[in-house]
């Protein structure tokens, strides 16, 4: 098993690598997150799965060790496969896909393209658990979504207040109350303001 891929990047589009190791280019099908965290230098170390079916050998690379856990628990699921966990991990990050699990939003699951809202409540059927004990889940925030920060953060911009500001306080309030509708934010930040 071939576990992390340490060379020179050679070619990199939004989709996938290829990284020269010692004259030997490997080539690796990376997620939009990992594409948009490459270093700026030539030099680059990714983490890989390798995925083998019958009529394919595919390496998957990854920018850090979370995203490839994260990886592979989307494909133990029955009806996730490579292609649809590397979309997911495209349209989210590994914090956001955790954080959907955990909170079970199935709708931010099923937003992602190829998941129906059976595959999605598969997802968080199978994966909850594993989740809340394989990642400090401390590092998670627990809202129902981000959409009440981001609502709560227009509306103080609405009322004329900084968006840096609001947004340091808005955070700690999440931290707080993290299952706190958009009104309970907005007032408790109007207080803290």
């Amino acid at each position: 098993m071939i576990t992390q891929v340490r060379g020179r990047l050679v070619e990199k589009s939004p989709t996938e690598v290829v990284v020269d190791c010692n004259g030997v280019g490997y080539l690796l099908h990376i997620s939009l997150n990992t594409f948009s965290s490459l270093p700026k230098d030539e030099n680059v170390v990714l983490f890989t799965h390798l995925s083998i079916r019958e009529d394919a050998h595919t390496l998957f690379g990854f920018i850090n060790k979370t995203e490839r856990e994260i990886f592979k628990l989307l494909i133990s699921v029955s009806g996730v496969g490579p292609s649809i966990a590397r979309t997911m991990l495209s349209s989210m990050t590994s914090e956001e896909i955790q954080n959907a699990i955990a909170t079970e939003n199935v709708t931010l699951i099923q937003s992602v393209k190829g998941i129906g809202i059976k595959t999605a409540q598969r997802v968080i059927v199978d994966l909850k658990d594993k989740i809340l004990k394989t990642f400090d889940m401390d590092q998670v925030s627990f809202t129902a979504s981000n959409t009440n920060k981001d609502e709560a953060l227009s509306a103080l911009e609405v009322l004329g207040f900084n968006r840096r500001q609001s947004e340091k306080i808005v955070s700690s309030i999440v931290k707080e109350h993290p299952d706190a509708s958009v009104e309970k934010m907005i007032k408790l930040a109007l207080k803290n303001l």
